[in-house]
């Protein structure tokens, strides 16, 4: 299963969901389906953008975890 954590992330870099959305230039609503895990698919250029305004890698956000 492919987890995301974008709040751990976020929470690290002490920035709200309002802040990285501004950054990002995505809607909240977009992000909390991320960040909530309910996200069906993310565009390469999405998750560049959050790595850039979070300073991190793909794999700080992203991780595989065994059902």
């Amino acid at each position: 299963m492919i987890v995301i954590n974008l709040d751990v992330m976020m929470a690290k870099r002490k920035m709200s969901l309002n802040e990285l959305s501004d950054k990002v230039g995505i809607t909240l609503a977009n992000l909390s389906i991320l960040k909530n895990n309910k996200a069906k698919a993310i565009r390469f250029s999405t998750l560049d953008a959050i790595c850039k305004a979070l300073d991190c890698k793909v794999e700080d956000i992203i991780a595989y975890e065994e059902d």
